[in-house]
């Protein structure tokens, strides 16, 4: 199940990512969204769990957790239009 993850602080990386939702299974992705042009963060990633089941307990617990001083939000990733 691929996970969107938005209000992540800009200093996140895949690794913290990966580290975060490692509890919950085998991360088969983790991303951190950057601006094309500057490199920078844009505050959001994706991370894909291997287990649907426990892609669904990472949601419950982990949307509005704090991370890095700020919540995150944290819910199924939508496919692109």
């Amino acid at each position: 199940m691929n996970i969107f993850v938005g209000n992540l602080p800009f200093s996140t990386t895949e690794a913290d990512l990966r580290d975060l939702f490692s509890e919950y299974g085998t991360v088969d992705s983790a991303a951190v969204i950057t601006d094309r042009e500057t490199g920078r963060s844009r505050g959001f990633g994706f991370v894909e769990l291997a287990a649907d089941a426990r892609a669904q307990d990472a949601i419950r617990d982990l949307d509005g957790a704090e991370v890095g001083g700020r919540n995150i939000k944290v819910n199924e990733a939508r496919p692109r239009r």
